[in-house]
């Protein structure tokens, strides 16, 4: 069975994806920086499946955290099949002049810099076994941008930029690289957008059935379960009620 690397695995999608590949029997490494809602995870997929993951706490802006992490990860298992980059964030929904530099600081060291740093440590391994598998969970934020959506929209686009360049530089060596783009998903995103404000964040979402977490899990699954002579390059998922970024359909319950 595959060996499978998740970043950001503590909620939302990641946590999502832990629990639908555990199901599939695939091994994990769960990692994120909540170490009390690691071992909630870590419970819950070992008690559902008889296999507890591998727990790593985990802070993708560190980087000798995430080396000193992958060394350890490769001692164990030898290799990596999988990594799925799911760690990130967006800060804030400001219009630039407006914006907060520990805000940016935060959504480019993670959506970009962290997703760097695990990749280039884990692809090693992978270079060196002649195989492996990277999904990168991006955005539709990724291809287009939305007002007041700036600094988070261009860390999703730097993603996507970064997905198409690895496929190339990896060609060679026979590892496969996708991401997942997914529109608007009810996760933890929102309130952590809006810093903690519940009632703001679920706003987000009124007027319409979102995406589900579990729904990006599936995805992600589909694409692990590829043939090896298949790459799927990118999955762009959205709710029924979106059409893109800017065309969301909402209907008021009376």
């Amino acid at each position: 069975m595959k060996k499978i690397l998740i970043t950001g695995a503590t909620a939302g999608i990641g946590r999502a994806t832990a629990i639908c590949l555990a199901k599939e029997g695939y091994h994990l490494a769960i990692a994120g920086r909540r170490q009390p809602k690691l071992k909630l995870l870590s419970q819950e997929i070992g008690d559902l499946t008889g296999q507890a993951p591998i727990m790593i706490q985990l802070d993708v802006r560190e980087d000798l955290q995430v080396q000193s992490a992958i060394e350890s990860l490769i001692s164990q298992w030898k290799q990596i099949d999988v990594l799925i980059n799911n760690a990130g964030l967006s800060l804030g929904l400001n219009p630039l002049h407006e914006g907060k530099m520990e805000d940016w600081d935060a959504m480019m060291n993670t959506n970009v810099r962290g997703l760097l740093s695990v990749t280039k440590a884990v692809a090693n391994n992978m270079i060196g076994n002649y195989s492996g598998q990277i999904i990168n969970i991006s955005s539709i934020a990724g291809t287009q941008v939305y007002a007041n959506g700036n600094v988070y929209c261009a860390s999703k686009h730097a993603v996507d930029a970064l997905t198409k360049a690895m496929r190339i530089d990896f060609l060679q060596y026979g590892i496969r690289v996708s991401s997942v783009s997914p529109g608007a998903v009810n996760t933890e995103f929102s309130t952590v957008r809006f810093k903690g404000d519940h009632e703001r964040a679920q706003q987000v979402y009124d007027g319409y059935e979102p995406l589900q977490a579990k729904d990006i899990a599936a995805s992600i699954l589909h694409i692990i379960k590829s043939p090896p002579h298949v790459n799927i390059n990118d999955i762009q998922i959205a709710p029924t009620a979106q059409a893109n970024a800017y065309y969301l359909h909402k209907t008021t319950v009376v």
